[in-house]
């Protein structure tokens, strides 16, 4: 069965209530976590014009260096004119690009955004339930369009981003990578969630052995998403240059959080007018926030630890706001902090599938197996159970290799650029590594080992320490031994 005859399957049986949760209720579509249809390109009301004029020419005033100017001139517009869910998004979608191209867009970073855009900016996250900051919900989600005839969204080649920080064919295809992804991926979901509802109907000794193909082949299917995942992410190279990405485009997707080094030791300072505003240290933009890769550990059941993965911060909270704080449970792993920065409904999916299949498919295997006889020695175990076991150690297999698969895509973009001397005199996230990379080489140590200084990434982690600790933490949830 093709994915999309599996997806379709798996409506007809959410329609007819066969589905454990209601994917239209956590705005989960045929595309995925994708929106339904095409984001808008232009918000309708003329209200909002100077905001889309702006944004149309984004990287030729990033580029002429008169974004800050154009910006500053800006009227301070209410969402008074916002209307239909899409259009919230479409505004968190200019506001975030316009952010982030103002705060990065100079030769040092600017630690006041101004309430032309502060303003606007905390009433549309305040709605969306996410961030004032350029999410990936607003780098990825929201902003594509695509060319396919079938309005395919796995089909990368028709994709095109909506806006861009440099204009450059580049910057595009990085984030389209990621939206074909979240597209390829959609059919899984429903897919898991009828297999883990399906190991957890019963108790595990009553579990019908005709019942476990059912999960198995959920399984073997899941490792066969996770594989074309990866294909697509082996695709980064065809459109997109490491070169280009490090210097020119990386820069502009950093938050403001543990950036220090680029500039803004405080955060950003969001300027209402009149005399308030607040500091904030916010993180940017990063792959962590896709709720699909997520979705993946969740019903797995990988587990994230809290301790080691959020160096060099690992505090979450911000200046009164606790984005993804997880009440009860302090401290917690980047991994849970990061769904703050997802949409609300994303959010409270991931949340609910976890509550519901706590340890996901690690524990429910692992039931069915002890079950048995108390134990799990293979000699017990039937056909049956012995293919799940087996189906369940291939799918943890490959989402940790898949997770290597990033790791490679972050020495190829991030670490040998890092190396390569940086002539610009401007002070971003680009700059920084470079220089940090060339002072722990002449102290005779090593920027990317473990006792040297280490880049940060994007959403404020230490960078390669982080998705190794991840792909390490995938491989054992699968029984694998990793030193």
């Amino acid at each position: 069965m093709s994915p999309c005859e599996i997806l379709t399957s798996a409506r007809e049986e959410e329609k007819a209530g066969a589905l454990p949760l209601l994917l239209d209720d956590y705005a989960i579509t045929s595309n995925g976590f994708l929106p339904e249809e095409p984001p808008l390109k232009r918000l309708p009301h003329p209200y909002y014009s100077p905001w889309e004029t702006l944004v149309e020419c984004l990287p030729t005033a990033i580029a002429e260096q008169t974004l800050r100017q154009q910006v500053d001139g800006l009227p301070i517009l209410s969402t008074d004119h916002l209307a239909r869910e899409q259009e919230w998004r479409r505004a968190y979608v200019v506001l975030g690009f316009l952010t982030h191209g103002y705060i990065w867009g100079g030769d040092t970073a600017a630690e006041i955004l101004p309430p032309s855009i502060t303003r606007p900016l905390l009433a549309v996250s305040h709605h969306l339930g996410i961030p004032p900051v350029a999410a990936y919900a607003s780098l990825n989600l929201w902003n594509f369009t695509s060319a396919s005839p079938a309005n395919d969204l796995s089909d990368l080649d028709a994709l095109q981003a909506l806006h861009t920080f440099t204009g450059t064919p580049d910057e595009s295809w990085f984030y389209m990578v990621s939206v074909a992804m979240e597209s390829q991926g959609a059919y899984i979901i429903p897919v898991m969630l009828t297999a883990l509802h399906t190991l957890s109907t019963s108790p595990p000794s009553r579990i019908s052995s005709s019942s476990l193909p059912t999960a198995t082949k959920a399984l073997t299917e899941m490792t066969t998403c996770i594989h074309k995942l990866g294909n697509l992410l082996d695709r980064m190279d065809e459109h997109c240059s490491p070169q280009v990405f490090y210097h020119r485009i990386r820069p502009f997707l950093a938050g403001s959080k543990n950036m220090v080094a680029a500039g803004l030791p405080r955060g950003v300072f969001y300027d209402e007018g009149d005399g308030r505003g607040e500091w904030r240290q916010l993180r940017g933009g990063s792959n962590g926030q896709s709720s699909l890769i997520q979705f993946l550990d969740v019903v797995l059941g990988v587990e994230h630890a809290a301790e080691g993965n959020a160096s060099p911060d690992s505090d979450s909270k911000t200046n009164g706001h606790d984005y993804g704080r997880v009440a009860g449970k302090f401290p917690v792993s980047f991994h849970q902090e990061v769904r703050g920065y997802m949409p609300e409904p994303h959010r409270r999916f991931l949340e609910d599938v976890a509550a519901r299949w706590p340890g996901g498919m690690r524990k429910a295997v692992g039931e069915v197996l002890m079950a048995v006889g108390g134990d799990e020695k293979e000699e017990r175990f039937s056909n049956e159970q012995r293919a799940l076991r087996e189906a369940f150690r291939m799918a943890t297999k490959s989402l940790a290799e898949f997770r290597n698969k990033h790791l490679q895509i972050v020495a190829r973009y991030i670490v040998i650029p890092s190396r390569q001397l940086n002539w610009s005199q401007g002070v971003n996230l680009a700059t920084a590594s470079s220089r940090l990379r060339a002072t722990s080489s002449a102290m005779g140590r090593d920027a990317m080992s473990d006792g040297g200084a280490e880049l940060t990434g994007t959403g404020g982690t230490a960078l390669l320490p982080f998705l190794k600790q991840s792909r390490n933490e995938t491989f054992r949830a699968g029984g694998f031994h990793v030193q």
